[in-house]
């Protein structure tokens, strides 16, 4: 499939040439020629251009702006492609649903769906969220396609795939789209995320009305996109504290829930001057573990106080090095990056590029990533952008800081959970364990003239008789904030 996407590009290539002629125009088509192909090449590969879309380091500017216009420029097809799956989903008599359905022109197209404006019987507005057909069997066809590719990539470059776990990443991108395969758990998402998300005054998430595995109605978000809204249509104060809003959601989400929307570009967020900004299309939902998200904090940390070896360490401990790491250059590659994004605006500096800068960077040096930090990219990039729209004022840093009491708050009530305080305990013991055994060990080869004394090479010596090693220097450092903010609110 890989192979005829790029013969594909490269027939085309030869006819425009042929046609035009000129080097500088065949440079601007091809970005577009990219996009298209993988659009053709059906929903997976769209997903994985999407990905790419908010990966500098991967790919060049031109291809990677033109390739954000997978997420909601795809082309529409005709309304009768969709009637068999609604004939299936509800029934043959499935139109006596709706007092009407505006079919002539989708409210969205995708890769999975498109969507639809419809009447409820009772005169309520919603939408109808239907799945192409047979797309299921088509994504994990080409799934198993892309794994097979992986691995021959990583067997030719295995320098390349040490840093990048490209096989990894694509379990990643799936995992993240099964609620897209069935709107029953998309609907799910929105049921847990409803409650999250209404605990910020600006935003809500629309009512579910009813779900199948391949049709979803659900409420009509007022508005319209946040990328066709106008400034001056919104009072200051509101506008601001959309986005502000939006960039806290996601904070929240990040570093307490670990669970986020993985897609909030400017098609899926809809705001009307005097109504609640509504995050839709809930499909793509991402997960992250304790320690990468606790990683994700120190790094912001670095970004607030401008400590660019604090931000740096952390972004090592968000993945792991290899044996040609160059911790020194990533410093040094971070020393200029830090001071740039710590007073920027959005409208002075886009933040979702300069994090790919980093990743482009650390791969440069050695550093291996987790593979989620793809869709936290994309997660973060996407929402960026929307934001920058409405409220490009905002700093990303100064939104972080406002909410970091908060998000420490939480932290501390997590650690000293029943379920935490049971593991910190187990790791105190397992501490004093390895500790004795290896005071005792030492005074028998005092004991017996043997000591000797053995110096692992890197950066991370083995987990020994040391409650900082056993916890690691980032939870210790988060471990300190936490308590400190826990102690303060209980004064």
């Amino acid at each position: 499939m890989a192979g005829l996407m790029a013969e594909e590009l490269k027939q085309r290539g030869k006819v425009f040439r042929s046609e035009r002629g000129s080097a500088w125009e065949f440079e601007q088509w091809r970005p577009q020629a990219i996009r298209k192909a993988f659009e053709e090449l059906g929903p997976f590969y769209t997903k994985v251009g999407q990905i790419l879309s908010t990966r500098p380091d991967l790919v060049s500017e031109p291809v990677r702006q033109e390739l954000g216009k997978l997420h909601d420029q795809v082309t529409p097809a005709p309304f009768t492609v969709f009637e068999p799956v609604l004939e299936e989903e509800l029934g043959l008599d499935w139109r006596r649903n709706f007092r009407e359905i505006e079919t002539a022109r989708p409210l969205g197209a995708a890769s999975l769906a498109q969507v639809y404006r419809v009447t409820l019987r009772d005169r309520r507005p919603a939408v109808i969220k239907v799945q192409r057909p047979d797309i299921e069997p088509i994504i994990r066809a080409d799934m198993a396609i892309l794994r097979r590719a992986t691995r021959l990539v990583g067997r030719c470059a295995p320098k390349f795939t040490s840093v990048l776990d490209l096989d990894a990443m694509l379990g990643v991108i799936f995992d993240a789209m099964r609620p897209e395969l069935d709107f029953r758990l998309e609907a799910g998402n929105m049921d847990r995320a409803r409650p999250i998300v209404g605990q910020f005054e600006t935003l809500s998430v629309p009512e579910v009305l009813h779900a199948t595995p391949r049709v979803l109605i659900q409420g009509l978000a007022p508005g319209y996109s946040i990328r066709d809204a106008k400034r001056p249509d919104f009072l200051l104060d509101e506008r601001l504290e959309i986005g502000r809003d939006l960039l806290a959601l996601m904070f929240h989400s990040y570093f307490i829930h670990r669970t986020f929307h993985a897609d909030p570009h400017p098609g899926n967020i809809f705001v009307a001057p005097g109504e609640k900004a509504s995050i839709i299309d809930w499909g793509m939902v991402g997960s992250i573990d304790r320690h990468l998200s606790h990683s994700m904090v120190r790094v912001l940390l670095g970004l607030v106080l401008n400590d660019a070896p604090t931000a740096a360490r952390a972004w090592t401990e968000m993945g792991y090095l290899t044996q040609w790491t160059q911790l020194r250059a990533f410093a040094s590659d971070m020393a200029l990056i830090v001071p740039k994004v710590h007073a920027a605006s959005l409208e002075e500096l886009n933040f979702g590029v300069t994090l790919g800068t980093v990743l482009r960077q650390s791969a440069k040096r050695g550093i291996a990533t987790s593979p989620m930090v793809s869709i936290l990219a994309k997660s973060f990039a996407n929402l960026e952008g929307a934001v920058r729209y409405l409220a490009p004022e905002l700093m990303v840093v100064e939104v972080f800081q406002e909410e970091l009491p908060g998000i420490l708050f939480e932290l501390a009530a997590e650690l000293f959970s029943p379920a935490q305080t049971a593991k910190l305990f187990t790791d105190l013991m397992l501490t004093a364990t390895t500790g004795y055994d290896s005071i005792r060990s030492v005074v028998h080869d005092l004991a017996d003239q043997e000591l000797s004394v053995q110096v692992r090479k890197g950066l991370q010596p083995d987990v020994g008789g040391s409650l900082l090693k056993k916890l690691g220097i980032g939870s210790a450092s988060l471990l300190a904030g936490a308590l400190a903010v826990h102690l303060l609110r209980k004064r």
